[in-house]
């Protein structure tokens, strides 16, 4: 049967008639509903992350302990930038949800294109890379990274919103929603010069104080430190490559690369 005829068929019956109408109302419906539910997790996760750059800040200001942890403000630990990263990007993520409703995608492409540039080139290879690294030298020797005396401090819970949450979330981000990836070339450019910058800082940090943001590196020599610095580099630009290929494997075609990639 010709699909022509049955749809014609499919017409000219009142109870059929009455299905095609419905089908249309069901998908709208359910496509608002998801837009619904994206915006309200989206909401939600922004709120979560600006309590986090807020709270932890304050843990143990007037301790002799962490006099060290507050010294040289937030940008010394890429933990913390981590957590700076997701605040600005869920909080972009949720202007574009309301403008969408508001007044139209094609009006906003702008916020769009800056969200999936934040998301896909620094929220979700720092994050994820923020998640490996730290939990791999945590179980190897937690001394290299994470003293035990931060307990006192830091409860558990403290630490895996740092260190653990911060990758589920990001996780669900990329299969939540499609997002647009620059060209291989402008995506890795930007993820090192970001790496670059954070080099530059721990390395400024120590020329000031004679003392490394993290203990792991006082263990390496000056060539060990360049090795790290390389392979970290190679870590989160595979991070990058393989969130890439999650993106393509979700949503196919729905997300189509900015530029022609390299």
């Amino acid at each position: 049967m010709q699909l022509s005829s049955l749809n014609r068929g499919q017409l000219g019956h009142p109870g059929l008639r009455v299905n095609a109408e419905r089908v249309p109302l069901s998908l709208r419906s359910r496509e608002a509903m998801t837009k619904t539910t994206t915006c309200v997790y989206h909401f939600l996760v922004l709120n979560w992350y600006i309590f986090l750059n807020y709270h932890i800040p304050q843990i143990g200001r007037n301790e002799e302990k962490l006099r060290e942890f507050h010294d040289g403000g937030r940008s010394k630990y890429l933990t913390l930038l981590n957590l700076l990263l997701q605040a600005i990007f869920f909080g972009v993520a949720c202007l574009d949800d309301v403008l969408k409703r508001v007044i139209g995608r094609k009006d906003i492409k702008f916020v769009t294109s800056f969200r999936d540039l934040l998301f896909t080139t620094m929220a979700f290879p720092i994050s994820t890379f923020v998640f490996l690294v730290f939990w791999t030298l945590f179980h190897y020797d937690r001394s290299l990274v994470y003293p035990k005396g931060l307990d006192d401090f830091f409860p558990a819970w403290v630490n895996h919103a740092m260190h653990t949450s911060i990758f589920p979330f990001s996780l669900f981000e990329t299969i939540l929603r499609p997002h647009n990836y620059p060209s291989k070339k402008l995506g890795l450019t930007l993820l090192g010069a970001f790496n670059f910058a954070y080099i530059i800082r721990i390395l400024w940090r120590y020329v000031q104080t004679g003392n490394w943001v993290y203990p792991v590196f006082d263990s390496l020599s000056p060539l060990g430190i360049i090795i790290f610095f390389s392979a970290a580099y190679i870590l989160v630009a595979g991070i990058y490559l393989f969130g890439e290929k999650i993106n393509h494997w979700k949503w196919g075609a729905i997300a189509k690369p900015q530029m022609k990639k390299n």
